[in-house]
């Protein structure tokens, strides 16, 4: 369905940064883990493996940004932007999801990138 030529948002679409991010969450921690599993390891660079949690990153961060960027331009096309909260609506719910997921994706982008950054410091298993 679509209003006023834009697509309509619902819980799929707020849910889908936090998700990713919980993926990535997921995805990182279990190839580090699996790189140092053996403990005789500790000194023994993970390089292969923080190539691969980067790339993880970049399309994670990638992916968060386009629902960042969806949500923002009809968030902003709505009357340009704002908090219109006169009476409640099928428009008023529709930013309110808009705006609620603009600010879920920001917090995810910022959470893959805390995420990600013990791989970027510790170059070992140490």
């Amino acid at each position: 369905m679509q209003t006023d030529g834009q697509t309509r948002d619902n819980l799929w679409t707020l849910i889908t940064p936090p998700t990713v991010w919980a993926l990535h969450f997921l995805i990182s921690y279990v190839l580090a883990a699996y790189a140092c599993a053996p403990n005789m390891r500790v000194f023994e660079t993970i390089g292969g493996m923080r190539v691969v949690i980067a790339i993880v990153t970049v399309l994670a961060l990638g992916l968060i940004a386009l629902v960042f960027r969806r949500a923002y331009r009809e968030w902003r096309a709505d009357g340009g932007g704002g908090f219109h909260h006169e009476k409640d609506s099928e428009a008023g719910r529709e930013r309110f999801l808009e705006f609620s997921t603009v600010l879920l994706a920001a917090l995810s982008f910022v959470a893959v990138l805390f995420v990600a950054l013990p791989v970027l410091i510790n170059v070992d298993c140490r």
